[in-house]
């Protein structure tokens, strides 16, 4: 063990950083299962540690049947669980997956998934694209287009409704500053590009008919997990 703890150390020391740093971003990465830079100052450092170290990460990542996926342009890295399929990663195993760094959505949460990838796309479309590749939706506007595509409104609870944004949030799916702001109706989310890598056009298609196979949302069953699995969030 100290032998490997040596190569490790003397690997790190290489790029100015030691076993305490290796470990924080390591917990994190496996803790979270994404790095955003653009979420906060901690995921920024750590984010800007990932690349000075890739390699290492993706050596012992592999020990352990892990892959990454590393989007330089919009600065993200999720992890990617074996057997998953990921939109422009080349699968390296077809070996059957039953862990935990899977977690499945619950009807609210597809639903809402499904509503902000349409409008993601849509922004894509007019050309509503941010430099970071997030588009900017008003939360009216969420809700019109649950309204119109799938019937559905957004949760009336404040509670519940909190929850299920704050649920996207850990999965790096969107941002906002502040839960207060879930409030009113003319407040702002933006919907980052990991929408597209994570949610591929199959998953889309698959969430549609989970969407059609359960009742509205309010429903008792609302509560429990329906959907497809999906990566690891916080």
């Amino acid at each position: 063990m100290s032998s490997l703890t040596d190569n490790l150390e003397s690997a790190l020391h290489k790029h100015n950083l030691d076993l305490r740093d290796w470990r924080e971003l390591l917990q994190r990465l496996l803790d979270y299962g994404v790095l955003c830079r653009d979420d906060s100052q901690v995921e920024a450092e750590l984010y800007d540690r990932f690349e000075r170290v890739e390699s290492l990460v993706d050596e012992y990542l592999a020990l352990i049947g892990l892959r990454f996926h590393h989007d330089t342009r919009f600065q993200f890295v999720r992890l990617i669980p074996p057997g998953a399929r990921v939109p422009g990663v080349e699968d390296e195993s077809d070996e059957p997956f039953n862990g935990g760094y899977r977690t499945r959505l619950t009807q609210a949460e597809i639903a809402l998934v499904l509503i902000l990838r349409a409008e993601y796309d849509k922004a894509v479309r007019e050309g509503l694209i941010d430099e970071n590749g997030c588009a900017t939706l008003s939360l009216e506007a969420v809700a019109l287009a649950s309204k119109n595509l799938l019937q559905r409104n957004l949760p009336e609870n404040l509670a519940e409704r909190r929850q299920l944004f704050r649920r996207l949030r850990q999965l790096r799916l969107i941002h906002y500053a502040h839960e207060a702001d879930l409030e009113q109706s003319d407040s702002w989310i933006k919907v980052r590009p990991l929408i597209v890598n994570l949610v591929n056009n199959d998953w889309l298609e698959n969430l549609k008919q989970d969407i059609e196979a359960v009742p509205a949302a309010g429903q008792d069953d609302e509560k429990e997990p329906v959907g497809p699995s999906i990566f690891p969030g916080g």
